[in-house]
């Protein structure tokens, strides 16, 4: 029987099955695609990547491409049906009315009156259904549907799905199969079916492919999506369930015609009035509805389904540099005869199946035989098993199709490596999710492979699935030692990808970062940003500012310079750029490097020469930094947790972020924040251990020049970051205030250095003490010169200077300002050149050479610069106008103002008081709220201003006068100096001038000449008055209060922050200040200029600052860092396991495992009980056939008499037995040793199908009276005639005739074995264990997936095989024969081939042609004249082994040869 007959007819019964299947027979071209330009790479683009316009665009493209693309199917021709309608109505062959047909369908036509053909009366137009689907009632959740024809090429459905549905290309295709009537599923298993099944869908990034109808297991399928929806996980991404049903099968589809499309389609579920229709399943997210023109007819999906399948498996999904095929799985519930079709199909063509033991029918069936061996597996036991799961309909089952049943089921589980059942409790198994992806892990790893090639597919799934828990369990066992360098082209994947679980597992498998990162891994990293990152805008931003044309490829020092922009000036460039003669070369195209089965492997990344080393500083930061940029915030925890100098490192991130966040106006502004923060938390942790442990060496990691983060100091990062909690951390100020205090105590007081600095002689008396000891004892000028370079008394020295500068610069301006400058005057002058001198030498002080520029930048950036830049440019002026007589006055107001200035300056001086500093940043906090309301002020004032002045005089000229009206009068009416004449009550004319002519007064507002009283409205002005008042006295200037407030509150958190912070730049500019206080430090500067323009002596930064170790102080320094880190992050682990929250979490994990572990126990005693059972029924048996023998012998031996003997009940078969009970039985056993793949039911390149032969039929002695086999030759025409020759001598193969073979009979064929030892570089013989290796000489030719032996049939006449011939060259064919007939002959006889029928069989002769040695002449010359003919054949050395992918009768043959030469196999 036909499976597609089979497959409609349960189809059409009842909707007995849910349409899947993966056929075997070839595909049919698919056909180019309309419109489709865009390459398989670009379909990984996201919904939003895809749409970034509007709906109503999209909505036109669907509307205008989809009719052009996709078509439905249209009945053409009304043939009228001998059926009626189950309305009474007459329908065509088709299944619809006349109605429902097209006008020009019912026309009579040329095929009127003969048989309804479906090719010639049915026709394809555009299609009239597709859009949004939403149905009605249920939720405004909108899928998305159309309307195809059965023979639309499924190219184009994949790319109607990808592109124009948006759907991301899936990591995993899970086809869910089974009963399509509904049907009892145990709750528990209903609750993990779902569970299980909707998890691995969500985390592999799988879709789902059902049916799409509400019923049977689509409607499993549907409630799990719902159940789903509905759990707080729902928004961490759809699951994407397809059904895919039959246009003429569902009820109400009316609703969905649309030709335009439907945005969207309400579609109403109405069970009750289905009939023998269906309708759809609303969990579903997408409908493929196919249509063949026909109206009420099952399994018309069937076909179109299975293609569908097979095209998505045979994608490639690339991310991350990882390229796999899209991996396909089968899970199978309940079903009838359909759904065993689909699983045969599917494990024919290598699709894992998972079944549901449990769920019933079929899957119950196939589960309780699967583990037994196939011996067992009899057409007698399956007949039980069929009258126990099929009590319904048993009696409908014939005798051929138990024997069809028997004979699938035996294929099925022979294969059982793509066999997974999942029994509840049993096995430790309680997820299906795991159950699939350890189907997939299985089916994967039974495929044959070269070397390592089976386990870096495995490893690929699980990294593309992003289940670690299933690498953890399955791949990275004790059965693998993993190399660390096998691991870096997954480790790049896992980075890419972001999936830092994996990148956590590599490193715990041995993968060392500063081995992974080289200069190629970290160009691909940059090459493979986030097109949505903004360091890749940056990046691109700077390539394009290169000269070269087109935009050279990114470089690390494209990326260095967008770093700098990032961390800052005052660090060097991370990676410098490279000179063309020390460029390092890469060792291939980057862009093209991919993980992939097929084509460049990123392997070759990683292969290198022995003498490469990684060219950067610290390969760790750079991945950190990678990271970092990305805001990957777990990759960059896991990196940081490697790092050596990790406080720098958590500084420089959160420098990093927080400059990305200045220009961030997306959602990801506030992690990016969030992330900086913590990493500032992880510097003060670690320097916090470290500052506990030892002040001293905490402190010398402050300022420790960092070679890897650009010649900088932690200090500085710090600074930079304005990571203020870190710079008021304890240990830092301690520090600050060591270096405040230079060489004295810090315990020293303030009168004590007041005393000294007006009396020095007394520093020899012991009144200041010092750190130094040597100091401390010793006299002389160094402790002068240690007391005066103190940075306390410069500062001190600094503020009596400024306080005498200020009290002469007053002096002078209120009492002896002459015409001609005094002595005071000229002190003056003097005193502000030796300002302006220390300004230029601010300026110019460049110890790190960053340029002037830059320095010029960096000066300018403080507020008190540019105070003191602005004072001196204004006193300069002002002295150039004193210097001259005429403008004596205005210079002295200029320096009056001036005066005011320098004043200010005073604040600055005072912000290293721990009780002013506060106080004065809240002050310049609060000028910024003062601006703003000036703003809100100046509104009110100038608009009542305007309008006063207006109303009350007329036509004013005089501008001062107009200033006066309109700004100043308005201004002091809010501090209450309100107009008197405003309101008209103390008008005088006396007090203004009636025509604005007199200067001193303002000019008069409207009066009434002849009664000399205003004539304006005193009322208006009144309200306007009050208005005024009102908004600016009680509404702005309490809204100022309230901001003062506010900014005060705010600050105030802060203010010890802030004032610790800003207190480093003070302290900093004075610890590097001449000693000497103005004017006396014009010496100083004298001397500089010397020293620096005369000598060209370098500037040198005080090592206090900046300090650049020795490389052993260094190495030992951060590997104490290193420690003291380890011991943070396990005390943080701690931490967060003595939270509340997370002793919540732990204990609810350890009830629901209680809850798991009591209901397994449950079922294990369940289980105990039934295997309890069978044992003894066992032993029963056992006992009564000892007790049978016992009788036997004891009557074959005279004693007693035949009658009265007690007969034996025959033995039945316990119901429900469990098939691990028979976990000790062998599997292969003597009954699989019959031929099975010339047993197969589908013929090779031929749609002919075997009669089915279960083992036990096999042998010709066994009796089979339903053995009706058909009739099979290629290119004959004749069939009926039978040549008359011999039987198989295997036995029976369900067909008759000669195949594809070329003769009736034997076919003789011949396999030649050409083996050599596998030898190293040096030419030793390699071993494995004890035993050597082989090496084996293989063909294989592109359409096959497995390689061969280079043999095969013979031309008549001829001695070699024509395989052969192709991979040799002509002149050596005469010495090859000789070489077989030295051969040794290591198998003659049968072999198991598909192409085997009754009549016709192949039998083969394998020599072994062996070369024990390398020098040998003769392998010489086979290696030299080794060469493929056709393009399409390779030719290979292959080391032997038992996974070599070979077919399996050659395999045999190798593991003959193998133990002929004692060979490792």
């Amino acid at each position: 029987m036909e499976p597609a007959m089979l497959r409609c007819r349960d189809g059409a019964g009842s909707r007995q099955e849910d349409g899947f299947g993966v056929q075997p027979r070839r595909v049919a071209d698919l056909g180019m695609v309309p419109n489709l330009r865009q390459s398989n790479s670009s379909l990984c683009r996201s919904r939003r990547s895809q749409y970034p316009f509007g709906n109503c665009e999209k909505q036109g493209n669907l509307s205008s491409w989809i009719p052009e693309n996709i078509k439905k199917k249209e009945c053409m021709y009304f043939v009228e049906s001998s059926r009626l309608s189950d309305a009474g109505k007459v329908v065509c062959e088709c299944g619809y009315t006349r109605e429902q047909h097209l006008e020009e369908a019912t026309r009579p036509h040329a095929f009127q009156g003969k048989e309804w053909d479906p090719k010639k009366h049915v026709q394809e137009m555009p299609t009239d259904a597709f859009g949004d689907i939403v149905f009605t009632g249920l939720g405004q959740k909108v899928g998305k549907y159309v309307r195809l024809s059965q023979d639309t090429p499924s190219s184009l459905i994949y790319h109607l799905m990808t592109q124009h549905w948006g759907l991301d290309v899936p990591n995993l295709l899970i086809s869910v199969t089974g009963g399509a009537k509904d049907f009892n599923m145990k709750p528990r298993l209903k609750s993990v079916f779902r569970r299980g099944l909707v998890k691995v869908a969500q985390t592999t990034g799988a879709w789902i492919i059902t049916g799409g109808s509400h019923t049977g297991v689509m409607k499993q399928v549907g409630e799990a999506v719902r159940v789903f929806s509905l759990s707080s996980s729902y928004n961490e991404g759809e699951v994407v369930t397809i059904g895919i049903a039959t246009w003429g099968t569902l009820h109400k589809r009316e609703s969905l015609i649309h030709p335009a499309g439907g945005f969207p389609a309400e579609y109403i579920m109405d069970e009750d009035g289905q009939g023998h229709l269906t309708c759809l399943d609303s969990n579903h997210s997408h409908f493929i509805l196919v249509d063949d023109g026909t109206h009420g007819r099952y399994g018309v999906e069937i076909p179109l389904r299975t293609k569908l399948e097979k095209f998505i498996s045979e994608q490639t999904k690339e991310r991350g540099g990882v390229a796999i095929k899209i991996p396909i799985v089968c899970v199978v519930l309940e079903g009838g005869p359909g759904t065993l079709h689909t699983i045969y199909n599917a494990i024919t063509n290598g699709t894992p199946c998972v079944i549901v033991e449990g769920s019933g029918r079929v899957a119950d069936v196939i589960a309780q035989v699967a583990s037994l061996p196939i011996s067992e597996i009899t057409i007698s036991l399956i007949q039980q098993k069929l009258g126990l799961f099929f009590q319904e309909m048993f009696e409908t089952f014939t005798e051929s199709r138990i024997v069809e049943w028997t004979k699938k089921i035996q294929d099925i589980v022979r294969r059982r490596q793509l066999l997974t059942v999942f029994r509840e409790g049993k096995d430790g198994q309680q997820d299906v999710d795991v159950a699939i992806l350890q189907a997939l892990l299985k089916a994967s790893r039974s495929h044959d492979h070269f070397g390592h090639e089976n386990w870096d597919h495995q490893l690929k799934l699980a990294v593309a699935w992003n289940r670690v828990d299933i690498a953890r369990s399955e791949i990275f066992t004790d059965e693998r030692q993993w190399k660390p360098s096998e691991l870096y082209p997954m480790m790049t994947a896992a980075l890419i990808a972001n999936k830092p679980e994996f990148v956590k597992l590599f490193l715990e498998n041995g993968v060392r970062l500063k081995e992974f990162v080289t200069w190629d891994t970290l160009l691909y990293l940059y090459e493979n940003l986030e097109p949505t990152c903004l360091f890749h805008y940056k990046l691109q931003k700077v390539l394009a500012e290169e000269p070269e044309r087109p935009a050279p490829r990114v470089q690390l020092h494209h990326v260095a310079q967008v770093l700098r922009e990032l961390l800052g000036d005052s660090t060097q460039p991370l990676y410098p750029r490279p000179r063309s003669s020390d460029r390092p070369r890469l060792l291939l195209a980057v862009p093209n490097i991919k993980v992939s089965v097929q084509g460049v492997s990123l392997r070759s990344l990683y292969k290198r020469s022995s003498g490469h080393v990684a060219f950067t500083v610290d390969p760790v930061r750079d991945l950190l930094i990678w990271a970092i940029i990305q805001n990957r915030r777990e990759l960059a925890e896991i990196i940081w947790a490697q790092s050596q100098d990790c406080i720098a490192a958590a500084l420089a991130c959160s420098k990093i972020l927080k400059e990305l966040s200045k220009e961030e106006d997306t959602d990801s502004l506030e992690e990016m924040l969030l992330l900086a923060d913590e990493f500032e938390q992880r510097a003060i942790g670690v320097f916090t251990e470290c500052y506990r442990k030892d002040e001293e060496r905490a402190q010398k990691l402050l300022v420790r020049v960092s070679e890897a983060w650009g010649k900088t100091t932690c200090l500085q990062l710090a600074l930079e970051a304005k990571d203020m909690k870190f710079v008021s951390h304890g240990g830092i100020q301690a520090f600050l205030t060591k270096v405040w205090w230079g060489q004295l105590c810090v315990d020293n007081g303030l009168w004590q250095l007041a005393l000294c600095m007006l009396a020095f002689p007394l520093l020899y008396t012991g009144l200041i003490s010092f750190r130094d000891r040597r100091l401390q004892a010793e006299g002389g000028l160094a402790r002068i010169r240690a007391f005066f370079s103190a940075p306390v008394v410069v500062f001190h020295l600094n503020i009596l200077s400024y306080f005498a500068f200020l009290c002469l610069f007053a002096y002078v301006l209120m009492v002896d300002f002459q015409p001609r400058p005094s002595g005071c005057e000229c002190l003056i002058y003097l005193w502000l050149c030796s300002l302006v001198c220390e300004e230029l030498r601010q300026l110019f002080y460049d110890p790190d050479e960053c340029g002037l520029m830059k320095m010029a930048l960096l000066y300018f950036s403080d507020f008190w610069n540019k105070l003191d830049i602005c004072a001196i440019l204004l006193f300069m002026a002002g002295l150039t106008c004193r210097l001259i007589p005429s403008l004596l006055y205005p210079g002295r107001i200029v320096l009056s103002l001036d005066f005011i200035m320098f004043c200010l300056r005073l604040m600055h001086i005072f912000t290293i008081s721990k009780t002013l500093g506060p106080k004065i940043i809240i002050v310049k906090r609060m000028m910024k709220d003062v601006f703003f309301f000036l703003f809100l002020l100046a509104v009110w004032v100038v608009s009542f201003g305007v309008a006063k002045q207006a109303i009350l005089i007329h036509n004013e000229r005089r501008v001062e006068w107009i200033f006066r009206g309109v700004v100043y009068h308005s201004y002091l009416t809010i501090f209450g100096q309100i107009p008197a004449y405003i309101d008209g009550v103390n008008f005088n004319l006396d007090q203004c001038s009636p025509n604005g002519t007199d200067p001193y007064k303002p000019k008069c507002p409207e009066i009434d000449a002849t009664q000399r009283e205003p004539a304006f409205p005193e009322w208006l002005t009144v309200t306007l008055l009050c208005l005024y008042l009102l908004f600016t006295n009680i509404l702005l200037l309490n809204l100022l209060i309230a901001m003062f407030n506010y900014t005060f509150q705010q600050v105030q958190e802060r203010t010890d922050q802030i004032w610790k912070f800003q207190r480093h730049d003070l302290i900093e500019e004075y610890q590097g200040r001449p000693p000497a206080p103005p004017p006396f430090i014009l010496l100083n500067h004298l001397h500089l200029f010397i020293k620096r323009v005369i000598l060209k002596i370098p500037t040198k930064r005080h090592k206090q600052l900046k300090n650049k170790l020795e490389k052993n102080e260094e190495a030992a320094l951060l590997s104490w860092e290193i420690y003291l880190k380890e011991n943070y992050l396990q005390d943080q682990q701690i931490q967060q396991k003595q939270r509340p929250e997370q002793k919540i979490q732990d204990i609810s994990d350890k009830v629901d495992t209680m809850v798991d572990l009591l209901e397994m126990a449950h079922l294990k005693q369940s289980s105990s009980m039934e295997q309890r059972l069978a044992s003894l029924e066992e032993q029963v048996a056992q006992t009564a056939r000892a007790l049978h023998w016992i009788m036997k012998a004891l009557r074959d031996s005279g004693f007693g008499s035949e009658e009265g003997v007690p007969t034996l009940a025959p033995q039945k078969a316990s119901v429900g037995r469990d098939p691990e009970l028979d976990g000790g039985l062998k599997v292969e056993d003597p009954g699989d040793a019959y031929h099975v793949d010339a047993r197969h039911l589908l013929y090779p390149n031929c749609p002919v199908q075997r009669f089915p032969v279960p083992n036990e039929k096999v042998p010709w002695e066994t009796e089979f009276l339903i053995y009706s086999p058909p009739f099979y030759t290629a290119d004959r025409k004749n069939k009926d005639l039978v040549d008359p020759v011999g039987e198989n001598p295997m036995g029976r193969t369900g067909l008759r005739g000669r195949g594809d073979l070329s003769c009736f009979g034997p076919n003789h064929t011949l396999q030649p074995v050409v083996t050599r030892w596998r030898r190293s570089q040096d030419g030793a013989i390699c071993r494995k264990g004890i035993k050597k290796v082989l090496e084996v000489l293989v063909v294989k030719r592109s359409v096959s997936e497995h390689w061969v032996l280079p043999g095969g049939s013979r031309e008549p006449g001829e001695t070699l095989p024509r395989k052969l011939k192709q991979v040799l060259r002509r002149e050596f064919w005469p010495s090859f024969e000789s070489l077989l007939t030295q051969g040794m002959e290591v198998y003659k006889g049968y072999v198991d081939d598909p192409r085997n029928t009754d009549n016709a069989w192949i039998e083969t002769v394998a020599v072994s042609v062996h070369f024990p040695d390398q020098s040998d002449v003769e392998l010489k010359r086979l290696n030299s004249h080794l060469y493929s003919c056709d393009a399409g054949v390779s030719i290979r050395w292959q080391v032997v082994d038992e996974r070599i992918p070979l077919y399996a009768n050659h395999k045999a043959i190798l593991q003959k040869v193998a133990a002929l030469f004692g060979a490792y196999y």
